[in-house]
């Protein structure tokens, strides 16, 4: 048994009713409607209210003619109970299963179609510098000037065509702004050659006292290091006390007993030649 409904909330919408009232609105047409806002499953045949824009059972077992249920515009057990306007209204549907499936197929598989199949990553945004890591770019009087120039040629204040209510022209505080700064970079322009060209020559001179005290600081180097690198080389020259395994010359080269050696390499030539036989 289902649970009590709360008094004044929506009633459920159910799939088939009694009553024999039917709407005074027009007969609603199915073809009318778009592929997503009606649906011909045998199962739960439904549609979108186009009153309260929900989706509605129609009544199509009592009844010669199709109908929308009685139904409440709100969410069932929620909403306060308004019954809708659209309830009992006639439904013609003049659409078969059929052509309803292949059109809701059609739709399906290109919605699919136009979803994306990889999953993009998120591009990561960079780190905002802080304020004093920002370096603030010169300004340049050719620059300022090209942007007074195209301010002068946009600004209605500027060309004198901006009045007033007493028909005096409107002053630009812009177009001064920037009359003034253009003034005073030309002003300054000379100064800042000036100085642009004290720091390219004091930067050439730095590189060529550096070009020419590069040699004489390696070989100071050099020299610095020269007693420990010969310390080391006297020391890896140095031979321990005994003879060494290969080059000493008090290590025999000949073998002690001659026929044993020639014996013993003639026997080793006599296994080799049988085991190349056998293969």
């Amino acid at each position: 048994m289902s649970a009590p409904l709360p008094d004044g909330t929506a009633r459920p919408r159910r799939t088939r009713t009694r009553s024999r009232r039917v709407s005074a609105q027009p007969t609603l047409v199915v073809s009318s409607l778009k592929i997503n806002q009606y649906d011909l499953d045998p199962d739960c045949i439904s549609l979108i209210c186009p009153d309260c824009k929900t989706w509605v059972p129609i009544d199509r077992f009592q009844h010669r003619k199709h109908r929308l249920v009685p139904h409440d515009t709100g969410v069932t057990r929620r909403d306060k109970a308004a019954r809708c306007r659209g309830s009992n209204r006639l439904v013609d549907i003049d659409v078969d299963f059929d052509t309803w499936s292949l059109k809701s197929a059609e739709t399906t598989s290109a919605v699919a179609f136009r979803r994306a199949t990889k999953v993009l990553p998120k591009p990561k945004a960079g780190s905002v510098p802080a304020t004093s890591q920002l370096k603030p770019v010169p300004l340049s009087a050719e620059q300022i000037r090209r942007a007074f120039r195209q301010h002068q040629q946009q600004c209605l204040a500027c060309k004198g065509e901006a009045k007033d209510r007493d028909g005096q022209t409107l002053p630009c505080p812009d177009g001064e702004r920037l009359a003034v700064t253009v003034l005073r970079l030309f002003r300054q322009e000379p100064k800042r050659k000036a100085v642009r060209e004290f720091v390219a020559r004091e930067r050439r001179r730095f590189d060529r006292q550096y070009a020419q005290a590069a040699p004489a600081k390696r070989a100071s180097e050099w020299a610095a290091v020269l007693p420990t690198v010969q310390d080391t080389d006297t020391r890896r020259s140095q031979l321990p006390v005994g003879d060494r395994p290969t080059d000493a010359r008090s290590v025999p080269l000949a073998p002690v007993d001659q026929k044993t050696f020639d014996q013993r390499q003639a026997e080793l030539g006599r296994q080799y030649a049988a085991r190349t036989a056998t293969v």
